[in-house]
């Protein structure tokens, strides 16, 4: 499979696409004014505790308080059936790590079982035992990677435990032995600046979002790595070169006059990534509706009326359907509960062979998905691991007009759309000015908060950028004329 990564990387925003056989499969964006937080481990205090929810509050410096479940508590057998009130108390200073960011009204999730990653292993300190990737599932490469592992973690005298993730598949001991040291220096690290830090405190920040999707993101099968800044190739080459040199090779500086996520058509399924709507190639299409308690998808032929019998046409509508819905799930990151409606087949072989399409559509995603069969009501039901903020609540905000019932981009957004569309317009025509039409809440931001950033576009395209307010304009509405 062909299996590609594009780095658009600019001082405020990184965006990542996967792409596979010629398709968008994921999309990731981090921002320099919120980057995430899963992966950073803080030194925190117990605010309040909550018996009757075997959970805590805790505060890690954040604006929200972080949420911390008694069964992300490092304990033995005994000590996990005690109350929450005699494993905790308020004011307690505690060792934690994000596993989820902050979503919507809800602040970060945390655990207390800390684990570091590296390219080939994670690293458990609380831990004791040795883990294999699920995604690896030969027997005899599942216990030779776990003696494997054992004998590196005896080579550097650590009592701790560790799981080998699916790239360390095919990898040597002295591998193992690498990602172990680099690991074991980030541990003590930690430890360090724990015994002199007074909560809340920040002890370890994860890597940025280059340098994960380098160590996370590439796959035996990955042809490259795709990065359109000079000074962002630069780091990630160092990086490769000192911790993963087997990745070296794939990276590649991207020096085309066309935006790397024009060429590829990112920009355009980006778009369609914000829409409810979803059109197939036959004419079907899926409606996708995100709630805070669930995700539902619904499967609708549409235009498709197929050449044979209605069940034939439903079962082939089905399979379709199946494909797009494990690409949409990545592309949107959609988590949580997702419950999706196919149109009723009676024949169980097809319930079966369009279950068996969705399952393998869903074996390439990173995120953990648990699926279950068609139930009763003929709806099938899974889970997908929440972790980051969904596509659309990190690029749109609810409407004031509507109050909630739809979304337009934020002025942020919109800014950078705009940028990007000078940009694109300043490779193609020479002029002499050039001025931008928007709403006025896209203009202040742009005057305010953007105005750095817009002088360095000036200079960069050697002409003055003049700003017009029009008050008709929706938010997500802009026109750059040139003159």
């Amino acid at each position: 499979m062909r299996h590609e990564i594009l780095l658009n990387f600019t001082p405020l925003e990184t965006r990542v696409a996967v792409v596979e056989q010629g398709m968008v499969q994921d999309i990731l964006i981090e921002r320099a004014t919120h980057r995430g937080l899963v992966g950073n481990v803080y030194l925190g205090q117990v605010i309040r505790v909550l018996p009757g929810m075997q959970a805590c509050f805790v505060d890690v410096g954040l604006d929200r308080s972080a949420f911390l479940h008694a069964k992300d508590l490092p304990l033995d057998d005994d000590s996990r059936e005690l109350p929450i009130n005699r494993l905790v108390t308020e004011g307690q200073s505690l060792l934690v790590q994000v596993i989820k960011d902050p979503s919507g009204t809800k602040g970060a999730r945390l655990t207390a079982e800390v684990s570091l990653a590296a390219r080939h292993l994670v690293l458990m300190p609380f831990a004791s035992h040795i883990g294999i990737s699920q995604r690896i599932e030969d027997d005899e490469t599942r216990d030779h990677l776990k003696q494997r592992a054992q004998d590196a973690l005896q080579r550097l005298g650590m009592d701790c435990g560790v799981i080998v993730r699916t790239a360390g598949h095919e990898d040597g001991e002295e591998d193992f032995v690498d990602d172990l040291s680099y690991l074991k220096r980030v541990w003590d690290g930690i430890c360090d600046a724990q015994r002199t830090a007074k909560p809340p405190a920040l002890l370890f920040e994860d890597l940025p979002l280059t340098h994960r999707l380098v160590r996370d993101q590439v796959r035996r099968d990955t042809e490259r790595v795709l990065v359109d800044s000079a000074e962002t190739f630069t780091k990630l080459s160092s990086f490769a070169a000192k911790y993963m040199p087997e990745v070296s090779p794939l990276l590649t500086h991207y020096t085309g006059d066309r935006p790397l996520f024009d060429l590829y058509q990112v920009e355009v399924e980006l778009e369609r990534a914000l829409g409810r709507q979803v059109e197939l190639k036959s004419g079907a299409y899926l409606v996708i509706d995100q709630t805070e308690a669930m995700t539902t998808i619904d499967v609708n032929t549409g235009r498709f009326v197929g050449a044979h019998t209605l069940e034939q046409t439903v079962f082939r509508t089905n399979l379709e359907a199946a494909v797009a819905i494990g690409r949409q799930l990545r592309l949107r990151n959609l988590g949580g509960i997702i419950v999706i409606d196919f149109i009723d087949m009676e024949d169980p072989e097809h319930q079966r062979q369009v279950l068996r399409t969705l399952e393998r559509a869903l074996e390439q995603d990173p995120v953990k998905t648990r699926v279950s069969g068609f139930n009763e009501m003929g709806l099938v039901v899974l889970t997908r691991k929440r972790t980051r903020e969904r596509l659309s609540e990190l690029l749109q905000e609810p409407c004031p007009v509507c109050r909630g019932s739809g979304k337009i981009k934020t002025a942020e957004t919109v800014c950078y759309d705009i940028f990007r569309a000078i940009l694109r317009e300043a490779r193609a025509y020479s002029v002499d000015k050039t001025t931008v039409i928007a709403a006025p809440a896209v203009i202040d931001r742009l005057i305010d908060e953007e105005s750095d950033a817009l002088a360095d576009l000036e200079a960069f395209i050697h002409r003055p950028i003049r700003l017009q307010v029009d008050a008709s304009f929706s938010q997500d509405r802009f026109e750059v004329v040139l003159s």
